[in-house]
């Protein structure tokens, strides 16, 4: 004989028993959600949203002068606009714009780097040493050497 053995809780009433059928809300959660969120790294001694707005859209168009570690700085001083991602639209916009910006701008500076350096002068040939600026003083005679 086969003993019959039946998943459905409607038929097993000691599996179906929920020991705390009003479960609490987890008071971590809670807090989380209640606490404030601010702008800026510095909390409530840092600037106001319509400045905060202002700032992030300086450091973000002002990175494209050739200065993108801007945009590292408004990922930094904007972090808590990045870590969450309902709080401050208008300035997530900025922010996450940098943070792609400062993505892709380090990606191109390291893979150059990389390249130069792995590569040297079996990649460039003879190119190499126009490429190069540790002999400018000495191309230009300010050594002393020539």
């Amino acid at each position: 004989m086969e003993a019959s053995r039946s998943d459905d809780p409607n038929l097993n009433p000691i599996r179906n028993r929920n020991p705390n059928p009003t479960p609490a809300p987890n008071p971590l959660s809670t807090i989380i959600s209640s606490a404030q969120v601010w702008p800026t790294i510095d909390g409530p001694l840092g600037l106001t949203e319509e400045a905060s707005v202002d700032y992030a859209r300086r450091f973000y168009k002002f990175g494209f002068a050739l200065l993108p570690w801007l945009w590292f700085v408004n990922c930094f001083y904007f972090w808590p606009v990045l870590r969450h991602s309902r709080a401050f639209p208008q300035i997530r916009n900025y922010v996450v714009r940098s943070a792609i910006g400062f993505s892709v701008f380090t990606a191109l500076l390291s893979a150059w780097a990389l390249t130069f350096s792995i590569g040297g002068e079996q990649l460039f040939g003879p190119v190499y040493d126009k490429l190069v600026m540790y002999n400018v003083a000495d191309r230009l005679g300010l050594s002393g050497l020539a």
